[in-house]
């Protein structure tokens, strides 16, 4: 594997583990009414820096991902909002390891009614969409659209971030976008045509 390829692949996972924890924590957030008014969630770094700690220990230990999910939004709509919640749980994991031989009988279509509620749950932030404008309301449907079909938030945010970038560019409205907005949909253009 050449350099290019290396740091291509480093990069792609990179961005695409960075918004798809981003985007759980804030939908995760958002619905635990952990944001201030104007939608920030305090502590973001920290977040972001123990996810990141995790995903790297992990990796180098061989577990699967070790990263946040957004089926947590289901615990947090249950009232768990601390650490304590987090812990709780891995102590009632750590004790259903002898129960999973029984567990392997159910099949896995039985979770999909908790998948279907934690969707619903992402759903609720759809009222905060202005359906009026089209550079807001086409993003967010391309990403809507392409979140299930590729099995990826940090997909479905590329998809929306470069279609957002593309259609202030066309419309005449290119400085309302940020330049991080550029780097970011530049980013996700590498990823999705160059990277293999």
């Amino acid at each position: 594997m050449g350099w290019f390829t290396a740091i291509t692949l480093v990069i792609t996972f990179c961005v695409i583990d960075m918004f798809d924890t981003i985007g759980t924590l804030v939908g995760t957030a958002s619905r635990a009414g952990m944001v201030d008014r104007e939608g920030n969630m305090p502590n973001m770094k920290e977040a972001l820096l123990s996810d990141s700690i995790g995903t790297i220990v992990g990796s180098c230990t061989g577990t699967s991902t070790v990263t946040t999910f957004i089926e947590s939004a289901s615990g947090v709509e249950a009232g768990g909002r601390t650490g304590l919640t987090a812990l709780t749980c891995g102590i009632a994991f750590l004790l259903c390891i002898f129960l999973a031989p029984i567990a392997a009988i159910i099949p896995a279509a039985a979770t999909s009614a908790a998948l279907i509620y934690v969707g619903v749950l992402m759903m609720t932030g759809l009222k905060k969409v202005n359906f009026d404008d089209l550079s807001v309301c086409v993003p967010v449907t391309i990403m809507l659209i392409a979140m299930p079909i590729s099995g990826s938030i940090g997909h479905g945010i590329g998809l929306a971030m470069i279609s957002y970038t593309v259609i202030k560019v066309f419309t005449g409205k290119a400085k309302e976008v940020s330049a991080l907005t550029y780097v970011i949909s530049l980013l996700f253009l590498i990823k999705f045509f160059l990277a293999v």
